[in-house]
């Protein structure tokens, strides 16, 4: 698979990439086994950059992600985050940090993390002071690259001139362009790349969409704009007509949806998640489709400006 740079200080990881929320919280029942399947299936086929947090099960995510890449571990690089509290609150205090880091390398049975997210900003910690903490982990060989989440062009020009951040993740899918085109000037003027989480928008572009009441009550798609009453029908036709154009190609809708996302820039990196080894295939397999100018000429036609709703609730 094409290799990606992200930021300049050395950090190269497949264009596709594997988000492992879905293995441990947030979109129904997991199971561990399928979970794992999926995992090796994406590395099998060359993705070798796995995203998890410690949100995502409090703990759980990371052990059974460490779990599935323990026997390949000198071939992929991992990318996990702090601070949430699980009232989905914002702590980054440096005792958290240096608690939550140490917790993460345990859960994750690895001596260094590849790569560290503050994983939402925290108004009550100047992100100046945040980085300085991650920069010790860096410093004591326990962390080699770091990154900020969910966070805005300012606070990254300020945390790049205490460390250099290799990383911005934040949402970016074909249904939600708009909050994320914004950073890229910022980006590309220092030398930062860009992972897009949720490039399917939390599968409303996995062509497996329903509608909410068909999900868990703690799915978190109860509480997304994009499937409210109002709004599902719209995007339910738009994302019928983007799979009309992918089927024209011979792809699908999750396929198309992922190439576009990597015709954008070139220090972009989805990482789509899933439990399912077959859709993981299916999604990997978005790093050979070349889109033309024409075929992005339609796609903007069909969603100018992505799904209706927007991608908070």
């Amino acid at each position: 698979m094409e290799q990606r740079k992200l930021g300049t200080q050395g950090l190269t990881v497949s264009a596709i990439g594997y988000g492992a929320m879905g293995t441990a919280t947030g979109y129904g029942p997991s199971d561990d086994t399928q979970s794992i399947a999926a995992i090796r299936r994406a590395h099998d086929l060359g993705v070798t950059h796995f995203d998890t947090a410690e949100m995502y099960g409090w703990g759980e995510g990371e052990k059974l992600l460490g779990h599935a890449l323990a026997p390949i571990r000198g071939e992929v690089t991992i990318a996990t985050k702090f601070g949430f509290t699980p009232a989905f609150g914002a702590n980054s205090r440096p005792g958290h940090i240096r608690e939550v880091v140490d917790n993460s390398l345990r859960n994750l049975s690895v001596d260094s993390i590849d790569l560290l997210y503050q994983h939402v900003a925290d108004p009550e910690v100047p992100v100046e002071e945040v980085v300085g903490v991650m920069k010790e982990f860096v410093d004591a060989g326990k962390v080699k690259y770091l990154g900020l989440s969910n966070t805005d062009p300012d606070s990254i020009r300020r945390a790049h001139a205490v460390h250099p951040i290799s990383a911005l993740q934040f949402e970016y899918s074909l249904f939600a362009p708009r909050d994320a085109e914004p950073f890229f000037p910022v980006l590309e003027e220092l030398g930062i790349g860009f992972v897009a989480y949720s490039p399917l928008a939390r599968g409303f572009l996995s062509g497996a969409v329903q509608p909410r009441d068909q999900y868990s009550p703690d799915d978190f798609r109860q509480h997304l704009a994009w499937w409210k009453p109002d709004n599902y029908e719209t995007n339910i036709a738009i994302a019928d007509e983007l799979t009309e154009f992918a089927d024209g190609k011979g792809v699908t809708l999750a396929q198309l949806a992922l190439a576009w996302l990597l015709a954008q820039k070139d220090y972009t990196v989805p990482i789509p998640g899933s439990r399912n080894a077959d859709r993981v295939t299916q999604n990997t397999a978005a790093a050979d489709l070349v889109l033309t100018a024409e075929d992005l000429a339609r796609i903007a036609e069909i969603a100018p400006h992505g799904g209706l709703g927007g991608r908070q609730s």
